[in-house]
């Protein structure tokens, strides 16, 4: 197995040991470890406290920058949908993971594989409603102001 992936799957294992979710992730550029990070869901009641996420936000205040262009990520476990999401944002060029989402469902952490199924519905079909609200009449558009900008 490879020294990153070894040192993700060492953090999950320390996690869970520690009373936390058996996530750990590394982020490496140029063969170098830039930033770790476990699932601190259970220390700072923080939904978005997913251990990529944390080793991404480590990163970006590190480099001082929000393009992560030729990192990789190691990660003990498939990445969610909003982890994979921030990614895709961070410019993150490869993901390498060991345990599916199918693994982490069997273990009884089955809310990524869930979202994953849901997010190919239609947005109208979606468990979580998504509802459309114009902006009135005369109002200045956020997006047209950022574009105009």
């Amino acid at each position: 197995m490879d020294k990153f992936m070894k040192r993700a799957v060492e953090l999950a294992l320390e996690n869970v040991r520690e009373g936390g979710q058996p996530f750990g992730a590394v982020l490496v550029k140029d063969d170098v470890i830039l930033a770790e990070g476990v699932n601190e869901l259970h220390k700072a009641f923080d939904v978005s406290g997913h251990a990529e996420l944390l080793a991404i936000r480590r990163t970006q205040e590190q480099l001082q920058t929000n393009d992560l262009s030729g990192c990789v990520v190691y990660a003990s476990g498939e990445p969610c949908a909003m982890c994979l999401t921030a990614m895709y944002f961070a410019g993150i060029e490869k993901v390498y993971y060991c345990a599916s989402v199918e693994d982490a469902a069997d273990a009884g952490l089955g809310k990524s594989k869930a979202i994953y199924e849901d997010l190919k519905n239609l947005k109208s079909e979606r468990a979580l409603p998504m509802i459309q609200i114009p902006l009135e009449e005369g109002q200045i558009s956020p997006m047209r102001l950022w574009k105009e900008k």
